[in-house]
Formats: C-alpha cells, sequence, structure tokens
C-alpha cells in the first residue's frame, strides 16, 4: 500500500488523484487544501455566470468521492503556522505538490500601489468569495475603469464590470459583492493591450460575449486595427487569432449606438504611470506603441492619460516559494524532472509537483490532465524505492497530532449545504459563504 499525500485540490490536484487511484490499485491518497472547500480556481476562479465551466466541479466531485481519495481541507503546508514539508514526508510515501500559480505579476511602473489599484486576481477573489480577498466593495464611486491586459481573465472581470443585476442574481455571487456591483455607477471600461489584436491572448469565445452584454456597447477604434501588420490580410494567422480579428473587425465597422454602458477596447498603448488623484488612482498613462517588425512593439514617445478611478491589472499569473522546497525565481516554478523534484542538480525522492507550479501558468483547465499523468507515471515508477521497513500509521492521526483538525469530505457538504440555505433565505438558488468564521462555522455543523 502507498500514501500520497496531493496538496492541492483544483484541478491538477485532482487531475493527478485520479491518475492515481487509476493506475495503480494500491494506492490511497490525500487530498489536502488550505481551504475547507475543494476545487481551486474552479470555484474561486471561474467567473460566476460561467456555469459550464463551473460545472466541472463535478467532474473532479467525482474523484474526490473515490473510496481510495480522502478530501482533508483547511491543512496549511509551509510557512507560518503551515505544516513543515518535512514532516509531511513523515506521514506519506510520496507528496505530490499542485499548488498552482498564486500571485500576480507586476507592472512595475510609478503609483502602481496607490489606492483603488488592484490585481485582477484580487478582483476575481472578491466576486468569487474567497474568503482571502480583501473587504473592499471595489467600485464604490468608480465611473471608469481601466483593464491592463488583453486574456481570458482581463475578459472576464471587464464583463463583470459591465454585467447588470439581472444577470448576476441566479449566480452563487456572495451577496456583498453583488450588491455592491447593482449598485455601480461605472458606465465606461476599457481594456487594455500592449500590442495588437492578432496578438491578444483572449478565445473568441469569451470575446464574443462582450458584445452579448445588455445595455452595453462595444467599441474599437479601426486606426489602431490598422497597425496590425496581420489585422489587414489574417489569412496567416493561426485560426483563433483569425477569428478574434473578425469580431473586431465587425466592431470596428458598427456604429457603437446608445447604451448605458460603454466598453473600449484599445491596442498599441504601454501603461508607464498610474496617476493619483487625492490619493487614490484617478488615471492611467499610456506611451502608444507601433509593431517593431519582430513581433514585439515599440515605444512612439506619445503619451496619453486614460481617466479611471478603479485600475485592475491582468498581466499573467506568477508561482510563489513553499517553504521547504526549492524555488527558480526566475519561472516562478519547483525546478523538476517530469514532475520529480530537483534539489542541488538531484531528483528528491518521494517529492513531485504538477500544474502551474511544475510549468508555469500556461494552458487551459484541460492541459493539466496530461500534465498530472506524466508527474504519476514518474511517482509509480520510483514507487519500490519508496516503500518504508514499517506500514505508516494513518496521516490523519499525524496531522490530528501536529494540532491540525483538517475538514473531511462531511464538513464541505455541511458548507454547501448551508451555502444553499443561504441562497434559499436571499431568494436566490446558491450563495457562497465568503468569509473563513462562516464556512468553519458551516463545516462543524457535520459532526456537531
Amino acid at each position: 500500500m502507498l500514501r500520497v499525500a496531493v496538496v492541492g485540490s483544483g484541478p491538477s490536484g485532482c487531475y493527478t488523484a485520479q491518475s492515481l487511484v487509476q493506475q495503480a490499485p494500491e494506492v490511497f491518497v490525500d487530498v489536502l487544501d488550505r481551504l475547507p472547500c475543494p476545487y481551486g480556481l474552479v470555484r474561486y476562479g471561474v467567473a460566476p455566470d460561467h456555469e459550464k465551466i463551473k460545472s466541472l466541479q463535478g467532474t473532479l466531485r467525482t474523484v474526490l468521492e473515490h473510496e481510495r481519495v480522502r478530501f482533508l481541507g483547511g491543512v496549511r503546508v509551509g510557512g507560518t503556522g503551515g505544516l513543515p514539508v518535512d514532516r509531511l514526508r513523515e506521514l506519506y510515501h510520496a507528496v505530490v505538490y499542485c499548488v498552482g500559480a498564486s500571485t500576480d505579476r507586476h507592472l512595475g511602473i510609478p503609483g502602481e500601489d496607490l489606492p483603488g489599484s488592484w490585481s485582477a486576481t484580487e478582483f476575481v477573489s472578491w466576486y468569487s468569495a474567497h474568503p482571502d480577498s480583501p473587504a473592499e466593495t471595489f467600485v464604490r464611486e468608480v465611473r471608469s475603469a481601466v483593464v491592463i491586459g488583453v486574456g481570458n481573465v482581463a475578459v472576464d472581470v471587464t464583463r463583470m464590470l459591465a454585467r447588470g443585476v439581472a444577470e448576476l442574481s441566479p449566480t452563487d455571487m456572495p451577496q456583498q459583492a453583488l450588491a455592491a456591483l447593482a449598485a455601480s455607477r461605472v458606465t465606461e471600461v476599457r481594456m487594455v493591450g500592449r500590442r495588437g489584436p492578432s496578438q491578444a491572448r483572449f478565445t473568441t469565445k469569451e470575446l464574443r460575449e462582450l458584445g452579448g452584454l445588455p445595455d452595453t456597447a462595444v467599441t474599437v477604434d479601426p486606426a489602431e486595427l490598422a497597425l496590425d501588420p496581420d489585422f489587414a490580410d489574417p489569412s496567416g494567422l493561426p485560426a483563433p487569432q483569425r477569428r478574434n480579428v473578425e469580431v473586431l473587425r465587425g466592431w470596428a465597422e458598427r456604429p457603437p449606438g446608445d447604451a448605458a454602458r460603454r466598453i473600449r477596447l484599445s491596442f498599441f498603448r504601454r501603461p508607464v504611470e498610474l496617476l493619483s488623484d487625492g490619493g487614490r488612482v484617478g488615471g492611467v498613462r499610456f506611451e502608444r506603441t507601433v509593431p517593431d517588425g519582430q513581433g514585439g512593439v515599440r515605444g512612439t514617445g506619445r503619451f496619453e492619460d486614460v481617466a479611471a478611478q478603479l485600475v485592475l491589472r491582468s498581466v499573467g499569473y506568477r508561482g510563489v516559494p513553499l517553504e521547504g522546497l526549492p524555488f527558480d525565481a526566475a519561472s516562478g516554478t519547483v525546478p523538476n524532472t517530469q514532475g520529480r523534484v530537483v534539489r542541488d542538480r538531484f531528483t528528491s525522492p518521494g517529492e513531485y509537483v504538477a500544474g502551474w507550479i511544475k510549468r508555469g501558468p500556461t494552458g487551459v483547465i484541460g492541459t493539466n490532465r496530461p500534465c498530472a499523468k506524466e508527474t504519476v507515471t514518474s511517482l509509480l515508477a520510483d514507487a519500490p524505492a519508496l516503500a518504508r521497513e514499517e506500514p505508516l500509521p494513518d496521516p490523519l492521526v499525524g496531522l490530528r497530532a501536529a494540532g491540525v483538525e483538517p475538514v473531511e469530505w462531511a464538513g464541505w457538504r455541511a458548507i454547501e449545504r448551508a451555502e444553499a440555505e443561504l441562497g434559499a433565505r436571499l431568494g436566490r438558488s446558491v450563495v457562497k459563504l465568503a468569509d473563513w468564521d462562516s464556512l468553519l462555522t458551516a463545516a462543524r455543523t457535520a459532526v456537531s
């Protein structure tokens, strides 16, 4: 019998657990998460109005309900107050770290730390009810917002800023965020990219959703599109980028019409400073850019100030070090060979990684499946060397001896029931609990 801990219950962690129990009938897996709730970014990163993607929770649930898989939430690994990595290795034959990329890249420009300047992840955490999200309404006194970045997360936060309460009420968005967005006076959102439309990272499906928002006009400046050398003839572009160009061309050629809200997609602008107004963000200074002929852009020395009381930075994720594990600061990943953790140029027996902390923040949710399979293949090949002379006791006993009282699956189901009951009281379907006290109080009802 092989006992494996998988640290992280998002897609990469669940796919790792699934691959382990499918390939090896003698493996038992504990999926640990520092939160009392499973599913990682599927619960806390997918926009609440994307029900189809959120339905992936059903697939991940099947994994976590497998007879040889156990969910243990509320278990912090590493860092202050967390279970040391060395102690975790004593409790399991092997540990697979699937801890993702939990912070954002910075712009590195003056004014980035002004009040009113946030990472897109912080905004997403707020409307997704992450218990660590800041106590902030984000949109109070905001009339215009700037989203820096042109990926799918940038499209998500732009859409959330322009959504009406009628479309958001049926979702599981926490009540505080729903009330704040319902009272929002945001009338203009500008999403800005440093390069041209043919290099944008959003998918066509996400992009088109912006054009379907009620009482919202989407505008694109034809002159900016014309700067892109691939725009006039996109036939040489890969199909996804070609479809993006076609959607943008349609918006550029269409009169904007009358609407309560306006979304502007702007390209060839590089942020150089966030401007202060009374100690808060009041705008963004952009330098206009042009293609450099080598796939990048160069500055023109021409600048433009755009008014904004809210700036959301969506320029990529980055992994953070986990105390006790090696870390490559340049790539934001744990050094590894086919998922085996590398310490001082040698693989470390019994330590593995999968997901973004292994390969960097690339790919879509499904990309985690083959990534996890590669790591599991390495782990199972190492299995004979991981055996110990004495059988391991149940790790749950060891966790409790270390002062950790995990939230087991019954506790998570109790949280689900509490969220359904809250939704019923508020006349909605399901409403997420948004703070640690509420989540842990609900979880304790499973054993009270």
